[in-house]
């Protein structure tokens, strides 16, 4: 009888794991999506829940935020509203408490179950904010099992918790590289990004690798909206873009997302510099989840596959079964806002958020 329940469980333990691999096999013969977008402080609570709407509307498998949570240099106009709602004067004492939960609460909560990633931006770690406390805020989101998990098949040893992270699903290895600040990408970030990454141009199941980040790496159409404002910015920011191009060199596909300029650049790195020093990755630039809506810098128009100024909105990514990702842009008019969003702020500061919210 011992016999015969040890050869059933045998059976049972290789049927499941025929099953798992069966389920991975066919997640990676279909066809899925992803939400990107960045730069939500100023009017992010009304317009991220239109881009909650449309990330859920096309069934997108998770969304990642690319930095700029809240502007703490001065408050939110969205938070600022609801306070003279309420008949109330906000200090510079409850903002800086109640920022980073407002978020939560009008930003992240609004897409219910689906998947949140978030990325580290140059204004949420505006001083007192420190990357200590960011990690303190959004620990539920840094820690997922998910994560947790691929950062410990990656190094069994790395039980820290850090603001740059990567997971892999379906195929495609996605990174949230931290350069919020003009000393990233710093050494350890380096050394776990070359050594990660030398995992994934070995590994044959991974057929895509994504690369998100706030500011845009050095050399693209988002000129001073990028790592050049420091010197270590320009060379980490190259050499991480180099080591992409040897990724994409030995049969990787590569896409590089950023946000930080607030506005929307397809074909981001179509620069003369990376012409001549390299290649041109595929890359894009979309801060246009509520911030304050900025210019194009001088010759995006020009030189970019695509380029939009004083839109809000975010990239759809759909992922074919080959690796193969497309990017679309989804713009959010102020009729996408949910009727319940627009009530809760009042129209007026609606038509403000999409009319006046911007660069003259």
């Amino acid at each position: 009888m011992i016999k015969r329940y040890a050869l059933a469980m045998l059976v049972g333990v290789v049927f499941a794991t025929a099953m798992t691999a069966s389920v991975g096999a066919q997640q990676q013969q279909e066809t899925w999506r992803f939400a990107v977008s960045g730069d939500s402080r100023n009017c992010g609570s009304v317009v991220m829940s239109g881009i909650a709407s449309s990330a859920r509307a096309n069934n997108a498998a998770f969304y990642w935020h690319l930095g700029d949570l809240r502007y703490a240099q001065d408050f939110d106009e969205d938070m600022q509203r609801l306070s003279t709602l309420k008949n109330r004067t906000m200090s510079i004492v409850e903002y800086m408490r109640f920022a980073w939960p407002d978020f939560i609460e009008h930003q992240i909560k609004p897409f219910g179950d689906m998947p949140y990633y978030v990325t580290l931006g140059n204004h949420d770690v505006v001083f007192p904010r420190t990357r200590q406390d960011f990690i303190q805020q959004f620990a539920d989101w840094l820690v997922t099992p998910a994560l947790r998990d691929q950062r410990l098949k990656d190094d069994p040893d790395n039980r820290l918790i850090q603001t740059y992270y990567r997971w892999i699903q379906n195929g495609v290895s996605f990174y949230s590289l931290d350069n919020a600040s003009p000393d990233m990408f710093d050494r350890g970030q380096m050394s776990w990004f070359n050594r990660t990454l030398a995992k994934d141009v070995a590994d044959p199941s991974v057929r895509s690798i994504v690369v998100g980040m706030h500011a845009a790496l050095p050399g693209s159409l988002a000129g001073s909206h990028s790592m050049e404002s420091s010197v270590t910015g320009v060379e980490t920011g190259r050499a991480v873009y180099k080591s992409l191009l040897d990724a994409q060199s030995k049969g990787k596909k590569v896409y590089v997302i950023q946000s930080h300029l607030h506005s929307y650049i397809a074909g981001a790195f179509n620069t003369d510099y990376w012409k001549a020093n390299g290649g041109v990755l595929p890359g894009w630039v979309i801060g246009t989840a509520g911030a304050y809506m900025s210019h194009l810098p001088a010759g995006a128009a020009a030189n970019a596959t695509e380029a939009k100024e004083f839109t809000y909105g975010s990239l759809l990514a759909t992922v074919r079964p080959d690796g193969e990702i497309s990017f679309e842009f989804k713009p959010i008019a102020q009729t996408d806002v949910p009727a319940d969003v627009a009530a809760k702020y009042g129209q007026d500061f609606v038509r403000y958020c999409f009319e006046e919210n911007r660069e003259k």
